[in-house]
């Protein structure tokens, strides 16, 4: 029976696969403790690459509308096996055996998220939230316990499911004397806040809208599918923003909706492009101005956020994911919010890359340890629970 011995030092591997579905994060972790003792030191990261067709297959299955049993069926074993393909890469690169591992903390790929209650047969109330990808496959192939399918405990304790990694935000960034945001733009912004000496209570966390999501799928768009996204922003560059599309895009009810909030593609997906592409033809605009004015687009959304709901107000965001690589995008940003210092998580020495996949290896960690790790302030669950189930 596997016993986890929190103040040892572990290594572990940390997996993600987000909204964007551009690949699978997998990181080498030595971690001991648990809670606010917690120490983590990052050993190794991959980016593993997803097949050809699995990207364009995840975006069909997350329109809602596409797939039946047989097909989440499949995909769960099939993604399974590619997870635990990320974890041997990974061990090869780092130069160690599978069997040094202690466990694995996978978020799986996220098909759907319903947080809101919907009507589904008799039930006015139903709500739901499903990631796939077979941590028993994981398990199988490391030979060791595999932690996955976080948001089900906290929707079950009334949350919305998400944001997940506040929890370790506060482990990792908290300050007794500054008040620091922390914002991931990844495929959906999200940002968390850590009030200057807060306890995990004091946390707010919440989606900010679109991260890179929109703008990924207008540069494949204007490129016939060549480019997957907008490389260091030089096709927004070279655009002109558009004031009437930017206020049509900013007049978004979900932006205005008070925190506890979560979103994804199911909202700023392909349908959501298209109604923006519909928008800019009709006001004649190139595919570089739709572009670069989604590009502003994102960055107001972020500092909207700010301002409207971040109370205390940060002295200083930190950026990491995706989006935090392109120049245009961060200028913005910069400008949107002159009186907060702006930076990216490698200026602190940090990887932004990695960011996420270290939250799941600490996620994980914490299940094990049987240490509640959700966040209802930001989640809005009734509870502190402990997320995750565990494969051994």
């Amino acid at each position: 029976m596997f016993k986890l011995h929190p103040q040892e030092k572990k290594l572990a591997i940390g997996l993600m696969s987000g909204t964007s579905a551009d690949g699978i994060d997998a990181v080498l972790v030595e971690i001991s403790g648990c809670g606010p003792g917690l120490l983590v030191t990052q050993k190794h990261f991959i980016t593993y690459d997803m097949p050809d067709g699995l990207r364009e297959r995840i975006l069909k299955i997350t329109a809602g509308d596409f797939g039946g049993s047989r097909e989440l069926c499949l995909f769960n074993f099939y993604f399974g096996e590619l997870l635990a393909d990320a974890c041997c890469a990974l061990c090869r690169e780092a130069g160690i055996l599978p069997d040094a591992i202690s466990f694995v903390g996978s978020h799986g790929q996220t098909l759907y998220h319903q947080p809101e209650p919907c009507r589904y047969l008799d039930s006015s109330d139903c709500r739901g939230t499903l990631q796939l990808g077979e941590a028993s496959c994981i398990a199988q192939r490391l030979g060791c316990p595999v932690v996955s399918d976080f948001r089900v405990r906290d929707v079950a304790a009334g949350g919305q499911g998400a944001p997940l990694v506040p929890y370790t935000e506060y482990l990792l960034y908290r300050s007794e004397t500054e008040t620091v945001a922390l914002q991931n733009i990844g495929g959906i912004g999200n940002i968390t806040l850590l009030p200057a000496g807060g306890t995990l209570s004091d946390v707010l966390a919440f989606d900010t809208g679109p991260g890179n999501m929109v703008m990924d799928a207008l540069a494949a768009h204007a490129t016939g599918g060549r480019l997957r996204y907008d490389k260091n922003g030089e096709i927004a560059e070279s655009g002109r923003i558009h004031d009437t599309l930017l206020s049509w895009m900013l007049d978004d009810a979900y932006l205005t909706l008070p925190p506890p909030k979560t979103t994804g593609r199911e909202y700023y997906g392909a349908s959501y492009v298209s109604r923006l592409l519909e928008k800019g033809s009709k006001l004649q605009l190139s595919h570089a101005d739709i572009l670069a004015t989604a590009t502003l687009f994102t960055a107001r959304t972020i500092a909207d956020a700010v301002n409207q709901f971040c109370i205390p107000a940060p002295k200083r965001l930190i950026v990491g994911g995706g989006g935090s690589q392109n120049p245009v995008l961060m200028r913005h940003l910069k400008a949107c919010l002159p009186t907060c210092e702006v930076v990216v998580n490698e200026a602190l020495g940090l990887d932004s890359n990695a960011k996420e996949a270290v939250a799941f290896a600490i996620l994980a960690n914490e299940t094990l340890c049987g240490q509640p790790n959700n966040v209802p302030s930001a989640t809005g669950a009734n509870d502190f629970v402990v997320m995750g189930k565990i494969s051994i």
